[in-house]
């Protein structure tokens, strides 16, 4: 338990602060647990996948409620109509048999079929598997889906109606990335130890193709074929690999030339060609299938991830987030049309992060942040490559942990574009949590590493000369999740879970210290028996306070070495914040506060039923210590402390 003196002390400063006049005079009048609903979070239209029939480029939301396919008419240039989907969170996966468009969401994993003639959308299959990431229709009819977890096959018959189990292609593995389908085979990109297997459609025989020389890659997470040519798309190298359909041993592997490519996300066989686009800059390269020359096409929008490429008219079609591109062949020629701009429906998304620096408060969703000023009730839209996942300011500047690629970014206030500073390297892809020690000037990222990758890291970046380093491992064969910083000391909370689809190899949640100055880990504990994460923690001069990811808060002295408490405060255990004797946390449903002599928890605010993306609550403290700031649904919202 902490002596009295140092709570008190702790009281004092919080009432300090407490003064501060950037709280607006409708929270300070405001009683405890009492909420203001701010408006929608985080409004956005990203994209996942589209499909041609005709002259009209279909296109799929993700994160939308409900998702949506906007139709898009080259002729008008403008959005036509609108299909709403009402199940599952997003559109990865989108084919064409015909003139219907097949859709597959996630979480709910269901199958849609939209009749383009007709308008009608109905419902076709449903899936025990968590996503649809990849789905591709045989020229038959017949409409392949791959799934995972685990990484597994399904046949959709729009004959019968009826859906038919494939199988695991490649046993053991998570994902089936990428998939395309001809009159005899389907093809199966293999993630995350790279396969790509070929199912024989009438026997169900399988082999992989995959040549021995890219054996160790992680992923074939994107795929196209033509009547002569499979062409896959290789991370986390950015690589293409083409080889004969006939004569798979016949096969080039290509590497795309811009500097720290990874990734190879889109890929089209077209005529002589392959199309491909890579990440994390967003170039668009051609492969020429005659000569083997690979040109630079350009970068239609920096760092943006394309989800499809497509061929129609003779031009070529690139699906990115909210937009498309078109390059014209004859002429080299790249446009890019934003199809929210052309009438495609925004809407609120589901939330993945929330942080207040006092003036306003950032919500970080697909390819940005909303960003609501409190004072005018404005809100504005910090357009950035990829999810800003964790927040932190540090005097007048907020600094963002973006994935994918760990990514940190700084933006100042009232600047239309953050700055990107660093990308952690080292096979890491999810910022967790970011700090500030003002001891060493350091802000602490930890990083989950990527797909099927071991060992998180973390990243040490200094405000004061803009040098940063990452070290990986810091605790062996786990993920720092949650970090806090007290006089040179981060304090770690970890996970079981490494890189995903790579089943964890530990079986407990670890509390650790890493010295800022010395460079090296301290100490590490397992503070809870069996618990799999720490999602949220704090400290005081004396004591961590952690909660788990089943919601049981702990107490750790430090100068005891030892766990004195523990509490069940909720089913689900998120952020945690400290305010004098107040420990805040919360769940999707409820918000709680946590008396920390008492050692008793009480529910702030209740039937929330926050739409977080990923399942995963997040809770910001306004540096008044007036409020803390959350959703309600899909709306912001601030609650009176």
């Amino acid at each position: 338990m902490l002596p009295r003196r140092r709570f008190l002390q702790v009281a004092a400063a919080s009432a300090a602060v407490a003064a501060s006049p950037l709280v607006p005079a409708s929270a300070a009048r405001a009683a405890a647990g009492d909420i203001t609903d701010l408006g929608p979070a985080s409004v956005a239209s990203p994209l996942g996948n589209g499909v041609f029939v005709g002259g009209i480029l279909y296109v799929g939301s993700r994160g939308l409620s409900p998702n949506v396919v906007g139709a898009y008419d080259l002729a008008s240039d403008k959005i036509v109509a609108h299909y709403e989907i009402p199940t599952g969170i997003g559109i990865w996966a989108m084919c064409a048999s015909g003139t219907d468009v097949y859709v597959a969401t996630h979480v709910r994993s269901d199958l849609y079929r939209i009749d383009t003639l007709t308008g009608k959308v109905t419902k076709v299959g449903g899936y025990p598997d968590q996503y649809v990431w990849t789905m591709a229709a045989a020229p038959d009819g017949k409409v392949y889906l791959g799934c995972s977890e685990p990484g597994r096959v399904w046949e959709y018959d729009p004959a019968t109606g009826t859906s038919r189990d494939l199988g695991q292609p490649a046993p053991g593995e998570a994902y089936v990335r990428s998939i395309a389908a001809d009159d005899r085979y389907v093809y199966c990109g293999i993630g995350s130890h790279a396969h790509l297997i070929a199912i024989d459609r009438a026997t169900g025989e399988t082999r992989d193709l995959l040549p021995a020389e890219v054996a160790s890659r992680d992923w074939v997470a994107s795929m196209s074929i033509s009547d002569t040519h499979i062409a896959g798309g290789l991370n986390s190298l950015a690589e293409l690999l083409v080889l004969r359909k006939d004569d798979p041993a016949d096969h080039r592997v290509v590497k795309a030339t811009a500097a720290g490519e990874k990734y190879t996300v889109a890929v089209l066989v077209h005529e002589d060609s392959v199309y491909f686009a890579g990440r994390p800059t967003g170039t668009f390269y051609r492969y020429h299938l005659d000569t083997g020359v690979l040109d630079v096409l350009g970068v239609p929008y920096f760092e943006a991830a394309t989800h499809r490429i497509l061929a129609h008219a003779g031009r070529i079609y690139g699906v990115q987030d909210n937009a498309v591109f078109v390059y014209d062949p004859a002429t080299g020629d790249i446009e890019y049309r934003n199809l929210v701009q052309r009438g495609l429906r925004a809407a609120p998304e589901e939330p993945m992060s929330v942080h207040s620096d006092g003036r306003r408060v950032y919500v970080g969703g697909k390819s940005g942040a909303d960003v609501h000023d409190l004072a005018a009730g404005a809100v504005t839209r910090l357009g950035i490559p990829g999810e800003p996942k964790t927040l932190v300011t540090v005097q007048d500047l907020t600094y963002l942990g973006v994935y994918t690629q760990a990514a940190l970014y700084a933006h100042r206030a009232g600047d239309p574009e953050p700055e990107l500073l660093l990308r952690a390297g080292n096979q890491q892809d999810r910022p967790r949590d970011l700090a500030y020690d003002e001891k060493t000037r350091l802000i602490v990222m930890p990083t989950q590493p990527e797909p099927g990758h071991e060992n998180g890291a973390l990243t040490l970046y200094s405000v004061k000369d803009g040098t940063h380093v990452t070290y990986r491992p810091i605790v062996e064969r786990q993920t720092v999740y949650a970090v806090t910083t007290r006089r040179g000391v981060a304090y770690l909370g970890t996970q079981t879970q490494e890189g995903l689809g790579l089943p964890p190899v530990t079986t407990t949640a670890r509390l650790a210290a890493f010295d800022l100055t010395s460079r090296k880990l301290l100490w590490q504990v397992e503070p809870v028996p069996g618990a799999p994460g720490i999602t949220g923690l704090d400290s005081t001069s004396h004591a961590l306070y952690g909660i788990t990811r089943g919601g049981l808060l702990f107490e750790y002295d430090l100068d005891r070495g030892a766990v004195t408490r523990t509490l069940q405060v909720s089913a689900r255990g998120g952020d945690l914040l400290l305010v004098g004797r107040t420990a805040y946390t919360g769940d999707k449903d409820a918000v709680y506060a946590v008396d920390l002599v008492r050692w008793r928890a009480t529910a702030l605010a209740t039937g929330l039923a926050g739409e977080w993306f990923g399942g995963e609550p997040k809770l910001a403290l306004d540096p008044s210590h007036r409020a803390l700031y959350s959703i309600k649904g899909r709306n912001l919202i601030r609650i009176a402390i």
